[in-house]
């Protein structure tokens, strides 16, 4: 049986389907962005670059994840 993506990377393959970037691209626009909070980042993200409320918060919460990762 094939592993199940789960969380918020499970949205990565229908958010570069839909607004043609992969997600890399993504989360260097989250990470250079000078917003820091969560809901900052997703309001902006729907805003400047059109993604929907779902999508936007999911690639935020991945990253900010990741980011944490690193830095603990």
């Amino acid at each position: 049986m094939p592993d199940t993506v789960n969380g918020p990377a499970s949205y990565f393959p229908s958010i570069e389907k839909k607004y043609g970037r992969p997600i890399a691209e993504w989360k260097d626009l989250i990470r250079s962005s000078p917003l820091t909070k969560h809901m900052e980042l997703v309001a902006w993200l729907k805003s400047e670059h059109g993604l929907g409320h779902g999508h936007a918060n999911a690639l935020v919460a991945h990253t900010r994840a990741e980011d944490e990762g690193r830095e603990g």
